[in-house]
């Protein structure tokens, strides 16, 4: 066997070992099951995942509360980038009317105040009662026309609306842990993950609850 044969069989040699070794680690290092779950699933927090990255990559924010799934899902410029577990308030179907009924709200709101002391870690507060919950309570009797007047203006300011009704107000997004529905009508978030939303979510915010 000559030098020149000699090289041909080494290189077939290194590109057959190359080609077992790409072949050992698809097949037991990382199977293509877990790598397409990795792929697919963008929306599981991982340790890397969190802190700041998030406030950089994030453009127009948005929240969506998903009560059936107990799931709050963040999205960016309409594209979903986290998925957190939430718990609810202790009496969790159906919608908040007022004061003291342990519902969380549904429809349309934004965070209209942040709280860095709040008794439950962190908070973002939410514009409950909005004007659909408003003209509810002035149906059903439970506030006065002055009072869905005030609601009404400072929804349309995207101001705070008042929380001293009869309709029940103060409903955050918290944390405090997510595991139960155990809050008054809140929606609550483990520590880290209101961390994370804390630092990033401004003033006005959208925010959809949906049942």
């Amino acid at each position: 066997m000559n030098k020149w044969h000699a090289a041909i069989i080494c290189s077939i040699l290194v590109i057959l070992f190359g080609a077992v070794m790409v072949w050992a680690w698809a097949s037991f290092g990382l199977p293509h099951s877990h790598a397409n779950r990795i792929r697919s699933n963008m929306t599981e927090i991982t340790p890397e995942m969190r802190g700041s990255s998030l406030g950089d990559s994030l453009s127009n924010p948005s929240i969506h509360i998903l009560k059936a799934k107990r799931q709050l899902v963040l999205f960016s410029d309409g594209k979903p980038i986290r998925t957190y577990k939430v718990g609810l308030g202790f009496n969790p179907i159906g919608t908040k009317t007022q004061e003291g009924d342990g519902r969380t709200p549904e429809g349309e709101y934004y965070v209209c105040s942040k709280n860095p002391k709040s008794n439950y870690h962190l908070s973002l507060g939410l514009s409950y009662p909005n004007e659909s919950d408003a003209s509810r309570g002035l149906k059903a009797g439970l506030i006065g026309k002055p009072e869905y007047d005030e609601i009404a203006a400072a929804i349309r300011q995207v101001a705070r609306p008042a929380w001293n009704t009869k309709l029940g107000g103060e409903i955050f997004i918290h944390g405090g842990g997510s595991r139960t529905d155990w809050t008054l009508g809140c929606i609550a978030l483990e520590n880290i993950d209101i961390e994370e939303l804390f630092q990033v979510i401004p003033f006005g915010t959208p925010v959809t609850i949906k049942p």
